[in-house]
């Protein structure tokens, strides 16, 4: 053999040799560490429970963790049966004044956001935990919180669902 031949022969080894050793570990996909045994997931729409919260944002939370676990990890979606199980209830919402200004005003106002979930293994019955995630978004008092609602409920959701995805595949 030649030596283009040879390292040639080499890479295509190497290649399949770590595709085989690949399927006998865990998987980590953006941090995440996923057991092999677990490929499916549900997420039951999440309940609110919150005053003054919108009355779509529950149902938009709920899809929102469905995105996240359907994009960062291999597990596929299935309401019968599922390995692993996301409930979850939107606690609170809540808008309050942050930085006070002389006299009676604020100068930041604060919106907050709290979920409280409960993650269920059913391969592994020992592997549950309810915990509550909460995330703010802080905007001017002089902006009227209709304009930057949808903003500050998306920019929440994203880490919201950040750290519940972290919470039940990354062990922190």
């Amino acid at each position: 053999m030649r030596f283009s031949e040879t390292k040639t022969f080499l890479i295509t080894v190497l290649v399949y040799a770590l595709g085989y050793a690949s399927q006998a570990c865990t998987i980590s996909l953006s941090g995440a560490t996923l057991d092999p045994e677990l490929k499916t997931f549900y997420i039951g729409n999440f309940t609110n429970n919150a005053e003054n919260a919108l009355p779509s944002l529950a149902q938009r939370l709920t899809e929102d963790l469905k995105d996240k676990v359907r994009s960062e990890s291999r597990l596929v979606l299935n309401e019968e049966d599922p390995d692993i199980e996301f409930k979850g209830t939107l606690v609170d919402y809540r808008i309050s004044a942050e930085a006070p200004r002389t006299g009676e005003s604020t100068a930041i106002n604060r919106l907050t956001i709290t979920l409280a979930v409960t993650y269920i293994n059913h391969r592994k019955n020992v592997e549950i935990w309810q915990k509550n995630f909460s995330f703010f978004y802080d905007f001017s008092s002089s902006i009227d919180f209709s304009s930057v609602q949808e903003t500050a409920n998306k920019a929440i959701s994203r880490q919201l669902m950040e750290d519940i995805f972290n919470a039940a595949f990354s062990n922190w």
